[in-house]
């Protein structure tokens, strides 16, 4: 019975269209959709960012989960908190994202503000096993992209933030799964969570996991 719930979040997901006509901004401003797309499109990726249709797919959850407070483990230079950034912006939510690296921090603030997202998105620099800890609130939605041996260490330290009906997506569980088959153990059998592997990009021959916190 618990696996319906995840169907129900990822049918709603893949069959949400997401328009591109513009919107308003925190502040009331307007917001250039046509620049944004432009921006995305020309985003000069590294290897450590996330895939396009990841990307893609990150923002569309985020949306059609109507998520409001999200967490991102491992910045990179901002592609893929600028997808769900534009989600959360939707929502009137917002996502914290963090990155270790002092200049995937500085690359990704600059980036969050020519994309006009600096009211839904912040990055954070440290170490996620320490700054975790420290973040207060509940959270509905988290992306783990980081040290891949270290995944059920962020989730661990995140999990009792997490409110029921949260997700947990994870990237790079085929390539890496030796890494992080803690992690992948973890949720494929706790009674708490549903998950699902998906490949939404084949760009890395890779793909994430997705989990649906049931209670």
């Amino acid at each position: 019975m618990k696996r319906i719930h995840l169907a129900s979040i990822l049918a709603l997901a893949l069959g949400m269209g997401i328009g591109l006509s513009s919107v308003g901004a925190a502040d009331g401003e307007p917001v250039d959709e046509l620049f944004r797309k432009e921006f995305v499109a020309k985003f000069r990726r590294t290897g450590l960012n996330t895939a396009p249709g990841d990307a893609r797919l990150l923002q569309i959850l985020v949306e059609s989960s109507r998520a409001k407070r999200g967490v991102e483990v491992g910045s990179a230079t901002g592609y893929g908190a600028l997808h769900m950034g534009i989600a959360f912006e939707r929502t009137g939510g917002h996502l914290i994202t963090i990155d270790i690296d002092p200049e995937m921090v500085r690359k990704t603030r600059e980036n969050v503000q020519a994309m006009g997202l600096g009211q839904s998105v912040t990055a954070l620099e440290g170490d996620a096993l320490k700054l975790l800890p420290t973040l207060e609130g509940e959270f509905d939605f988290v992306f783990l992209d980081a040290v891949k041996r270290d995944y059920l260490k962020y989730f661990q330290l995140i999990s009792p933030k997490l409110k029921p009906g949260a997700l947990v997506v994870a990237d790079n569980v085929i390539q890496s799964a030796r890494e992080m088959r803690d992690f992948l153990d973890f949720m494929e059998q706790s009674p708490d969570y549903d998950m699902v592997i998906v490949r939404s990009s084949m760009e890395k021959n890779d793909g994430m996991a997705i989990c649906y916190k049931i209670r």
